[in-house]
């Protein structure tokens, strides 16, 4: 089973919102909104299946995560 690709909707220093694969060192987008960066985020994601959208809130914590593709329940382990 291939492992999710995790990507991240986050707050960067500058006011503007980033859409980030984890691990990359760059940004996959740069957004002036959240709401734009979270629409980008799920067209990276879904495009992208089985992928992770994590979805933070402005002060840096987690609001949300959502999954696209192949989400077998209950996960094993």
């Amino acid at each position: 089973m291939a492992t999710r690709t995790v990507y991240d909707v986050a707050p960067h220093g500058d006011g503007r919102w980033h859409v980030k694969r984890r691990g990359a060192d760059k940004a996959a987008s740069v957004h002036d909104t959240r709401f734009h960066a979270v629409d980008a985020g799920v067209e990276v994601a879904r495009n992208n299946q089985p992928s992770q959208l994590v979805i933070h809130k402005g002060d840096g914590t987690i609001e949300e995560e959502r999954t696209y593709g192949n989400d077998p329940y209950p996960p094993k382990g």
